[in-house]
């Protein structure tokens, strides 16, 4: 630990001394810890850093529009183009290498849900399902049924590790949900909690934040973060000691997530790459979605802001958007990638600008809650790594069936706990009918079938991660059923329904 006169003098270099301000009025303790956590930044960057987000902010975004392709046919698969044999060939391939203890998961969750206005982390939320599941409920029993099925196929006893990457702000209660929950049926040596590292948030001229006056308001890094937290803890070395060789790396808020997808798996080894990205068509040219693409021949995701309207708005001869490929933050990677990332790449990440409501103390002392963006937050993201691969391939999903984030309270347009509901619920009314089954309402008269993803399907089905991962075997559990709403198939009623 650095003494007070080291500190006082990186700070005062650094232009930041006011950071020392109230020191007078810390107590002991507060001071030590102060201390402590003053003498964990790099002082030495933080001039640098103050400066750099303050430039940041005010440029300009590139404009990238003369140098932008689309990822040519070659480099892409599709669950929505593929023959069925091509679609069973990918998936056998992702069930052998889960079955072999090959494949690992890898959640991003150091964000602090802001816009979704709830004091703790996201995978703790519970969006209304007719279950009360929250995100990390359903996201672990995905990961259960998914081992159940490469077991069945292979005759083995597999395991899917589960590397979760939280923040400063979500470990300890991610950590404390998951015990107080036994870990949701899971082993919990093979659940990974590691943090990423935290930068000061700077104002607008460039002046480091207090979050109160012995703390000063720090930010994750970013998801691409990831790359510096798997070298800080250790991480790479856990996975190849398990013999870990793939890795799925996804974001919490996704509702529909298909951890360790084997078709996304499969496609990925069978074409021998070392990096993937699964991706949706674009619903309009303007969503606001970065699109996977070309600039100047290398691949990398081009964020909505970075190209001009009449850009997005191209079409191809058949009328289809020329840059459609949407990024879900869905990703594949080799360890292999991931060492070299590591080893000789994470340096070279471009920082990106969030400008952020930071909570703050005034020169006065008093707490502030800003009405509006009053801080610099510089990011990484995790895709920025594209660049550097060597076999870059991207993978088409069904929107309907794969990408619906929870980003925003209830009352935004998008992206909230009642258009995530939706989408979980109606996929699940979907798989009911096209396993056969039927429903009626109170009075035994049968329910119309109406499937849109802009309301609420007209009846409430729920189907448990341990009955069916992606649809599969529920057509021997409901063919020829007329069931009634509410409808919930978990593990249990499943044993107790009658099988054809």
């Amino acid at each position: 630990m650095l003494s007070l006169e080291e500190v006082t003098s990186f700070l005062d270099r650094a232009g930041q001394s006011h950071v020392l301000q109230f020191w007078s009025e810390l107590s002991e303790d507060e001071r030590n810890d102060f201390l402590v956590e003053l003498s964990g930044l790099d002082l030495n960057a933080l001039k640098q850093h103050c400066e750099e987000a303050v430039s940041a902010a005010a440029s300009q975004p590139e404009r990238v529009d003369p140098d932008i392709q689309p990822v040519t046919e070659e480099f892409v698969g599709s669950l929505l183009k593929s023959d069925q044999a091509t679609l069973v060939q990918w998936e056998n391939e992702g069930l052998l290498q889960i079955s072999e203890n090959r494949v690992g998961v890898l959640l991003l969750a150091g964000g602090q849900g802001t816009r979704l206005g709830v004091p703790y982390p996201k995978g703790m939320f519970d969006v209304g399902l007719p279950s009360g599941k929250t995100l990390y409920q359903i996201q672990s029993e995905r990961i259960r049924k998914i081992q159940n099925l490469a077991d069945l196929k292979h005759e083995t006893k597999c395991t899917v590790p589960w590397y979760i990457m939280t923040s400063e702000f979500t470990l300890s209660p991610t950590e404390s949900f998951f015990k107080e929950n036994d870990f949701f049926g899971l082993d919990p040596s093979n659940v990974v909690m590691f943090e990423q590292r935290m930068i000061p948030a700077v104002t607008f001229d460039g002046k480091v934040l207090l979050q109160a006056k012995g703390k000063i308001a720090m930010a994750p890094d970013g998801n691409g973060g990831l790359y510096q937290a798997l070298v800080d803890n250790k991480v790479l070395e856990d996975m190849e000691r398990r013999g870990v060789e793939y890795l799925h790396v996804y974001c919490v808020d996704n509702i529909l997530v298909k951890l360790a997808d084997p078709h996304f798996i499969g496609f990925c080894v069978s074409r021998g790459a070392d990096c993937g990205a699964k991706v949706v068509p674009k619903a309009s040219p303007s969503e606001p979605v970065g699109v996977v693409c070309r600039v100047d021949g290398v691949v990398q995701v081009v964020e909505y802001s970075e190209i001009r309207p009449e850009t997005a708005e191209r079409r191809g001869a058949g009328g289809e958007l020329v840059f459609s490929a949407g990024n879900i933050c869905n990703h594949f990677f080799t360890r292999a990638f991931l060492q070299e990332v590591a080893q000789e790449h994470q340096g070279k990440l471009k920082q990106h600008v969030a400008l952020k409501k930071v909570p703050f103390v005034d020169e006065c002392g008093n707490h502030v809650k800003p009405s509006k963006p009053n801080g610099i937050k510089m990011e990484k993201f995790v895709f920025d790594v594209f660049p550097f691969a060597r076999n870059f391939v991207a993978f088409e999903v069904v929107r309907a069936e794969e990408f619906s984030p929870l980003k925003n309270a209830d009352g935004a347009s998008t992206d909230t706990p009642t258009t995530a509901r939706r989408s979980l619920l109606g996929q699940h009314y979907r798989w009911a009918l096209a396993a056969g089954a039927s429903f009626s309402d109170d009075h035994g008269k049968t329910v119309p079938t109406r499937v849109t993803a802009e309301e609420d399907p007209p009846v409430l089905c729920e189907i448990s991660p341990l009955v069916s991962y992606f649809g599969e075997g529920l057509e021997r559990l409901l063919r020829g059923s007329t069931l009634t709403s509410p409808f919930i198939l978990d593990e249990k009623r499943a044993k107790d329904l009658p099988t054809l």
